[in-house]
């Protein structure tokens, strides 16, 4: 366990370093100027160069790579060019409502899918399945945005239940993180993106948890469980689900990384103030050192993900460590 853990690290470290180079030079080699946000045509060339110089662009790239790299080992992801606020406050003050909104949905996803797709197993061959099976996979299959632009014409423009966009009511404040998860609008604006991401998300655990129960019914102990007279909720939720529930587990350590980096579509749909928001909008303004922090810190939540499910996976079911070592 201690090998994987210590394998787990260093691709973590390198993942790091090859997203960080990449996005270095992705924001410097594509087309755009970061002065265009802040000079007028009738500026002169000093002044456009003296503003290039203020945000360390007039050095060759390969030192500002050096300096940009040293930079991160420190910690620092550097000042926003458009903003003039440090990159790190600007990406922990968005990152609690990407992280809300993913564990939310995640949560109601997976719980809906463990449940359904278990009972689907159970009745295997029903009516239901077969209404069951296709609406799973036409809302995994749907793009987010549509399902996000579905709701909002229904819930927020034909009925008025929910609010149109952001995370708080106009002239509202969003407060700290316990003023948020404790105030009635903030849940109220997080309805719909949450409602949007659980019905794209549900598909994969529903199915997933499916196909494992219908491998698990066909043991041994289920046909014991049988034989003893046990209840069908006792046999499939007691029994059989417990133990159908190992790739679930993964699949969810998983998504979770991944929900991370791909709400980017959601947030702005509905102009939620997460990770992906501030992304979108820095790679618009061509502000290079907060789309790289937004680009890093995605990749870490995701990398880190990743090695905590192949540790919960080792964890749980030991013949993947003694696979390793033989």
């Amino acid at each position: 366990m201690r090998r994987l853990l210590l394998e787990r690290l260093g691709h973590l470290l390198l993942v790091l370093w090859v997203v960080a180079s990449l996005t270095f030079l992705m924001f410097r080699l594509m087309p755009g100027d970061p002065t265009l946000n802040f000079l007028s045509p009738t500026f002169n060339e000093e002044t456009r160069a003296a503003l290039m110089a203020s945000f360390g662009l007039d050095k060759p790239l390969w030192q500002q790579y050096l300096i940009y790299l040293w930079q991160l080992v420190q910690g620092d992801f550097g000042m926003s060019f458009l903003q003039n606020q440090p990159v790190s406050r600007l990406l922990w003050d968005a990152l609690p409502n990407t992280a809300v909104l993913t564990v939310v949905s995640l949560v109601l996803a997976y719980a809906i899918g463990i449940v359904v797709g278990a009972f689907l197993a159970f009745r295997r061959g029903s009516v239901l399945e077969g209404v069951m099976i296709p609406t799973a996979l036409a809302t995994r299959a749907a793009p987010e945005f549509w399902l996000g632009m579905l709701l909002l014409a229904v819930f927020a423009f034909q009925f008025g239940w929910f609010p149109t966009g952001g995370a708080v009511s106009p002239g509202g404040s969003m407060g700290t993180l316990t003023e948020r998860l404790t105030s009635a609008d903030f849940w109220w604006h997080l309805c719909l993106p949450a409602l949007t991401l659980t019905l794209f998300l549900q598909g994969l655990p529903l199915l997933l948890m499916r196909a494992t129960m219908l491998e698990v019914l066909n043991d041994e102990f289920i046909t014991m469980a049988k034989m003893k007279g046990l209840s069908r909720w006792s046999i499939v939720m007691r029994h059989a689900a417990r133990n159908a529930l190992l790739p679930v587990v993964t699949a969810f350590a998983l998504g979770l990384g991944a929900s991370i980096g791909g709400n980017v579509v959601i947030e702005t749909v509905f102009a939620w103030p997460g990770i992906g928001r501030v992304l979108v909008g820095a790679v618009q303004s061509s502000d290079y050192p907060l789309a790289q922090g937004a680009f890093i810190m995605i990749a870490f939540v995701l990398v880190v993900m990743n090695t905590v499910a192949d540790m919960a996976y080792a964890a749980l079911d030991p013949r993947v460590s003694v696979g390793r070592r033989a």
